[in-house]
């Protein structure tokens, strides 16, 4: 059975770019060096999606033959919050859009046996309410990691949290938006289902090994 969910709070980054990136992800025979970097672009295509709302003020500029009139982002602070470890290689992209960003970092780790999320490690910037938090990690399998980092960044009174993913499973999907009703997500792909171990399938496989070498 199809899992239904709130689409409204879901875009779907899916410009041909994106597309043929993620191609590259999936394949088994790409090597960690290009992963690493590809995750870091898709990270910058998913910000521009995610900051395309924020509010524009005038601002006065000259120019090297005139002064004009140009647009600024208006009063917004951002804070980017990567879900270690896999979460870490989607941040220099978002870095790169939004160079005055913070960053706040959460670990978690999921028990092999349950699925269930755990948490060890949290360090947030010290206005962390008064921003918007974009929440990064490559993959949306379960929602339990990305429930636990959001549920927390609500008990630090943080009012806009916008979670950025690669692929999301719709069980996962569903499971983040009915955790919370304000939260907005940003995939890249919504892929069919989770298997008996929780994967993503098609999936990448494991982001963080693929990230950093690992197994």
């Amino acid at each position: 059975m199809a899992e239904e969910f709130d689409i409204a709070r879901v875009t779907v980054v899916d410009h041909p770019m994106v597309q043929h990136k993620l191609s590259i992800l999936r394949d088994a025979n790409t090597g960690s060096k290009q992963f690493r970097e590809i995750v870091k672009e898709l990270g910058l295509f998913e910000g521009y999606e995610a900051t395309r709302d924020f509010p524009l003020e005038d601002v006065h500029v000259t120019t090297p033959v005139c002064e004009t009139v140009c647009k600024k982002i208006s009063g917004r602070k951002v804070a980017v919050v990567p879900i270690l470890r896999a979460g870490l290689g989607m941040v220099d992209g978002l870095l790169e859009l939004v160079p005055a960003a913070r960053v706040g970092h959460i670990g978690m780790y999921r028990d092999e046996g349950t699925h269930e999320p755990h948490e060890y490690y949290c360090k947030m910037p010290a206005d962390i309410d008064k921003r918007i938090c974009l929440v990064v990690d490559p993959m949306l399998a379960t929602g339990g990691s990305a429930i636990a980092a959001i549920q927390y960044l609500r008990g630090q009174g943080v009012k806009d949290i916008r979670l950025l993913v690669i692929i999301a499973a719709p069980e996962g999907i569903k499971a983040v938006l009915d955790a919370d009703e304000n939260v907005r997500l940003f995939t890249c792909s919504i892929d069919e289902r989770l298997n008996e171990r929780a994967y993503i399938v098609p999936g990448l496989g494991d982001a963080g090994d693929r990230i950093f070498g690992t197994k």
